[in-house]
């Protein structure tokens, strides 16, 4: 018999999964500028790190950000600063109106599983250092953990749904754009999107620095 709690946290957490954010501009960067394959790499990335802020919460480190406002604000910072570092690669290689500056480093070239490597890392540390995510898990968690459950497997076990989630939403976004890669990578196109996912990144890095814990 399915757990009416489990149920409940997989259906509020899928709607949190299909709201468009910095994760969404991450992947169409990825892809724009790598390929479909560093889109998933990328992707991977981004949920491989609810993981990392599963186990935080289990372990409670999660709380010193809240109770913390330096400790919240410096990694909040350095959140903000990676996304517009990220936004502002898209903006700087679309001016300079060479596709190429971020263009395809695909399967092809030798370059790729470094490539790939860096799409991953780019995703992961994205997420871990949101610390609304954090802070988001340590508090939504604990209402689906009842006290005989293991709480750092339990809290493993939600994260592993939300992994799953998604993985297979930002899967479907990375299938979408891969089939119009053809028509996104033209140079007219492509440097257009590219200055305005960079844009959407640093926004989202602005709102994240001024946002109040």
């Amino acid at each position: 018999m399915l757990d009416p709690q489990l149920l409940t946290f997989t259906a509020l957490v899928a709607l949190l999964t299909i709201t468009p954010g910095a994760d969404t501009m991450l992947v169409l960067r990825s892809v724009l500028a790598r390929g479909q394959k560093a889109g998933f790499y990328t992707t991977l990335g981004v949920c491989s790190g609810l993981f990392f802020h599963a186990a935080l919460s289990a372990l409670g480190v999660s709380l010193l950000l809240q109770r913390s406002a330096a400790l919240f604000e410096a990694v909040k910072l350095a959140g903000a600063g990676y996304l517009i570092f990220l936004g502002a690669q898209s903006v700087w290689g679309a001016w300079r109106g060479n596709g190429r500056a971020l263009a395809p480093l695909v399967s092809h070239t030798p370059s790729a599983p470094r490539g790939n490597g860096r799409s991953f890392l780019e995703g992961w540390l994205t997420n871990i250092l949101n610390p609304k995510v954090a802070i988001f898990y340590l508090a939504f968690l604990p209402q689906f953990i009842r006290p005989t459950d293991s709480v750092l497997l339990k809290s493993l076990l939600l994260a592993g749904i939300h992994f799953t989630l998604g993985m297979i939403w930002l899967s479907l976004v990375n299938l979408f754009l891969g089939r119009l890669r053809g028509w996104l990578t033209r140079p007219s196109v492509q440097h257009r999107l590219e200055a305005t996912t960079g844009l959407i990144l640093i926004a989202f890095g602005v709102r994240l620095a001024l946002e109040r814990p």
